[in-house]
């Protein structure tokens, strides 16, 4: 996108309305500015969109979220500007339609950092945040070996071997519905199906030859 020639700033703190003004005049110079406190403040500004906005989630008469909600579609690019870092606030704003996510623990100069990237496509995130991002979409690790117990391990080596269950109660001294938990437990944990799926997981782990 262009520069934007004006932005709308909302939040229902003056600090942090000048906070996010200082980072904007700091990214684009002249850029002009609408300042809104609360929702119906903010409503009042949005005819036309504005190119840019910088939304606090926790405004005193709603949600940011339901600007973000009636801004993103007529393509607005709206900024998270929150103190929010989990994913119960993250990923809804993202649903909503936010293009940035930005903390309010920095300095001006690092958000208008931030915000010059969104002429060249960037989001602009805090830091904290895109990790949050990668964790998120990153798969579960698999189990290791300390995650299951001794017994566990001894149960999947040897159904990796091919035993039955009876067999494997049978050798170890427990009841085959003894051996049956440990199975299930062992199978939930390494997040496999079947006798299959879990024999090439105990090779994987360095319990069985391959």
């Amino acid at each position: 996108m262009n520069p934007p020639a004006h932005a709308l700033v909302v939040d229902d703190l003056a600090p942090s309305r000048d906070w996010l003004s200082r980072a904007l005049r700091l990214a684009f110079p002249d850029i002009g500015l609408a300042l809104a406190g609360s929702l119906g403040e903010a409503y009042a500004c949005c005819d036309p969109a504005p190119p840019l906005a910088l939304i606090d989630l926790g405004l005193p008469d709603g949600s940011g979220l339901r600007l973000i909600e009636r801004l993103a579609p007529r393509g607005t690019a709206c900024v998270v500007a929150t103190v929010f870092d989990d994913d119960a606030h993250l990923f809804p704003a993202l649903r909503a339609g936010a293009t940035g996510y930005v903390l309010k623990d920095q300095p001006a100069e690092a958000l208008a950092a931030m915000l010059t990237g969104i002429v060249s496509g960037q989001p602009p995130l805090s830091p904290s945040i895109a990790r949050r991002l990668l964790q998120h979409f990153q798969p579960a690790p698999a189990a290791q070996p300390s995650q299951l117990t001794p017994r566990e391990t001894e149960v999947l080596r040897l159904i990796a071997k091919g035993l039955t269950i009876a067999e494997v109660g049978e050798l170890l001294g427990i009841s085959r519905h003894t051996a049956a938990d440990y199975v299930k437990e062992i199978y939930r944990k390494l997040s496999v199906g079947n006798r299959a799926e879990a024999a090439l997981e105990a090779t994987r782990l360095g319990l069985l030859e391959p």
